[in-house]
């Protein structure tokens, strides 16, 4: 399951969140952590960088940050970030330096590494991006099983267990999602893959691969 693994999918200096997966083996196992690491993070951040925006808010202020967004701590929005019109932050969210969060966009209990960009009505719950991927519009991460049971993730070797029962995807660096995708509980995408456009994910995409529909998922081609 290496494939799987923080290692395999994550560029660590590419986020301001690198300490909060010190210690762990598979990305997921931050999720539980998140909202306590960006209280303690915060706390700690340059007031010359950084203000506090009300109750265990921290922007940074080069973030662009439209007036009609809507930010709910504990939050860290990084250098050079934009949150547009709209956008929805309900908390437990860490938004990293470049990154983009868009008309309408919700995000909640996640980790967006460097220059992640969800711009366009998406849903980005119990979730980790990773350096430079993105969500074409309307594509979102279902975090909940619709049985409400625990979530394991399937790839090739057999299921791991996750203890979750909210847990919406892990994407690697340079993940390209396709417009009105959807990630289902358990989503594990590997560095530099692909999906479709309207595409309906479950399971483990390895890195580097394109995912056309169920049953096909083919290399990239090299140029």
């Amino acid at each position: 399951m290496e494939q799987l693994k923080i290692r395999a999918l994550y560029t660590l200096s590419e986020t301001i969140a690198a300490e909060l997966f010190e210690g762990k083996e598979y990305p997921w196992e931050v999720l539980p952590d998140i909202s306590a690491f960006i209280i303690k993070l915060g706390n700690s951040l340059p007031e010359d960088i950084y203000e506090k925006r009300g109750e265990n808010v921290w922007v940074a202020k080069s973030a662009k940050v439209f007036p009609s967004a809507y930010i709910n701590g504990p939050a860290i929005i990084d250098e050079e970030a934009e949150v547009r019109h709209c956008a929805f932050i309900r908390g437990n969210a860490i938004v990293g330096k470049g990154a983009v969060v868009g008309n309408s966009t919700e995000l909640k209990n996640v980790v967006l590494f460097n220059k992640v960009q969800v711009p366009h009505y998406n849903y980005v719950g119990d979730s980790i991006l990773g350096y430079r991927a993105h969500m074409g519009a309307g594509s979102i991460t279902s975090n909940v099983k619709s049985d409400k049971t625990l979530v394991e993730v399937k790839a090739e070797g057999g299921q791991i267990a996750t203890g979750l029962k909210k847990f919406g995807a892990m994407l690697g660096d340079e993940v390209e999602i396709g417009c009105n995708s959807v990630l289902n509980p358990g989503t594990v995408i590997g560095k530099k893959a692909s999906v479709y456009p309207t595409s309906s994910v479950r399971g483990y995409v390895p890195g580097g691969c394109i995912y056309k529909e169920k049953g096909q998922i083919v290399p990239r081609e090299s140029r």
